[in-house]
């Protein structure tokens, strides 16, 4: 008997001291809903990953192979209602790389409404997105109600510049939310943002996400190694695409974002060595909008947008599906707030929801009212 004793003791011992990274995230509250971010899929290895390379392996992405089955496995206990990809799904634009992210993307296709947000790695400088088109083009989602549609490209250049899903728009209601996602490619020129502005002004009383791939980090391009890490970050006053067509991120907040009341949240990835990174700015018509840059995929990690109609808040949740833990800071950036955050924002909760915000918790009797999931 004080040997089964002196064992229970050691398995309770050995239960205390283990790490939190194998419990994983309670389910979601009852209410909310997630919008999961998928952030820069862009470590590829074996064959087509660095060039053509004898000996090597098949070509794998062990990263993004392992973020989609765990959305799979989490829609029901997280609430997973969208998922987004923030663009550079490949390194190199070839079809092998481009293969394999479809085989990824595939597992949710049909089960779940995702869109994708083409980054500099998925097109050349030029802005020429055809294999990206190939593999993920307008066809592919024409037929899911929430679907909303894509810019048909650029009149001159045609539809491999800018066209055929390369934008697009995404439309779902979860949790008496409507939802209005605005996915644009990188350096996104002034036709593909007259057009995301009639989509916007169309759409009057849903809320809108808009992902696209560069917003904040660097303000200038750095000149030396270190300054990837040290120069001065904000809202970028650079971009990557469509050569003099390309508009900075500082131009499409001018432009697009700041001229939009129904816009109040920016997600982006591109600078993954300045990995989280956020801010919110007053726009003109006196809405905030919040901009965060999350670029740590190569941790296998993911961002869970929550959001809690009853509370008018969103809580984004940076999580390792790997070791099944939060992931709270890295080398090189230590500060918690940045990757475990919760935003104040109107979400049509009412006064019902303004008192449960200010009570820090739901109200004990607001129960949560289902509307259809997808639309």
């Amino acid at each position: 008997m004080k040997r089964y004793a002196v064992l229970i003791a050691a398995l309770l011992l050995l239960a205390a001291l283990m790490p939190a990274a194998l419990a994983d995230l309670e389910p979601a509250p009852e209410g909310s809903f997630i919008v999961a971010v998928i952030p820069d899929t862009q470590a590829y290895r074996g064959r087509e990953a660095g060039g053509q390379v004898e000996g090597l392996p098949a070509l794998e992405n062990p990263n993004f192979e392992a973020l989609t089955p765990w959305i799979l496995e989490h829609l029901k206990s997280q609430r997973i209602v969208f998922v987004t990809h923030s663009g550079d799904i490949v390194d190199k634009n070839i079809p092998e790389q481009w293969e394999v992210a479809r085989m990824c993307m595939d597992r949710l296709h049909g089960v779940v409404p995702y869109g994708i947000a083409p980054g500099n790695h998925d097109m050349t400088s030029a802005g020429d997105t055809s294999l990206f088109q190939q593999y993920f083009g307008a066809e592919r989602f024409a037929g899911f109600r929430w679907y909303g549609g894509a810019y048909a490209g650029n009149p001159e250049l045609g539809p491999a510049t800018s066209g055929n899903n390369a934008n697009s728009y995404q439309l779902i209601s979860a949790g008496g939310v409507d939802l209005l996602l605005l996915h644009l490619e990188c350096s996104a020129p002034d036709d593909v943002l007259a057009w995301a502005a009639d989509v916007l002004a169309s759409h009057p009383d849903r809320k809108v996400f808009v992902v696209t791939h560069m917003s904040l980090g660097p303000l200038t391009p750095p000149t030396t190694a270190e300054g990837w890490f040290d120069d001065p970050k904000g809202r970028m006053l650079w971009h990557k695409t469509h050569k003099e067509r390309g508009n900075s991120p500082q131009q499409l907040w001018e432009k697009l974002y700041s001229k939009h009341p129904n816009i109040m949240l920016v997600q982006t990835g591109d600078q993954s060595r300045t990995q989280a990174i956020r801010q919110s700015s007053r726009a003109e018509g006196g809405n905030i909008v919040h901009e965060m840059m999350f670029d740590y995929g190569g941790g296998r990690n993911i961002r869970l947008l929550r959001f809690m109609p009853a509370q008018n808040r969103i809580q984004a949740i940076t999580w390792n599906v790997q070791d099944n833990c939060l992931v709270e800071s890295s080398d090189h950036v230590a500060d918690r707030s940045q990757w475990q955050f919760t935003l104040s924002q109107d979400l049509g909760g009412g006064a019902a929801a303004r008192w449960a915000a200010m009570a820090d918790g739901p109200h004990p009797a607001l129960k949560w009212v289902a509307r259809p999931m997808f639309r």
